[in-house]
């Protein structure tokens, strides 16, 4: 028995250990673009705030997100509130199942082109050009905060 049971912590070590460190690389292609590189030409440059309000609910400011198709930006995100928040910009789908992945492992730590997490006063920026129209989704996938209303619509629309 005790055999049996080595064997299975075994063979469970790499995805306990995956699951319980850095998500990094689990994306080869982002539905809504790809990252882009320092120094794009035409890059604007949208602010976001990430805060807690006096009522306890969390937000983004601006609360939804507009861009062109072929648009590239740098996305500067500010952690205004007194808690860790992060900033993840996917498919509605995507972001369900990561926030389900992020519930059973609050510790991951991430390391994806497409998000960024924050301590309270700091401030990270996100690269990205957006390829592809249609309707996706940016939130904070950190246990409780989506509920909370940290999630906002991104659009892509035709250029």
């Amino acid at each position: 028995m005790k055999s049996l049971m080595l064997v299975t912590a075994i063979s469970l070590f790499p995805a306990l250990a995956l699951a319980a460190g850095t998500h990094e690389g689990g994306h080869d292609e982002y539905a809504m673009g790809t990252p882009a590189a320092e120094g794009a030409a035409d890059m604007k440059s949208v602010e976001i705030s990430m805060r807690e309000t006096d009522e306890g609910t969390m937000i983004f400011e601006p609360s939804e997100l507009s861009f062109a198709s072929g648009e590239t930006v740098r996305l500067v995100i500010t952690n205004d509130g007194e808690l860790e928040h992060e900033f993840v910009m996917d498919t509605v789908e995507a972001n369900a199942e990561h926030k389900e992945l992020m519930a059973r492992f609050p510790e991951m730590e991430h390391d994806d082109p497409n998000a960024v997490r924050l301590q309270p006063g700091e401030t990270g920026e996100i690269l990205w050009t957006f390829e592809n129209e249609g309707e996706y989704e940016f939130a904070c996938l950190m246990l409780g905060h989506y509920e909370s209303g940290m999630h906002g619509p991104l659009n892509v629309t035709e250029s």
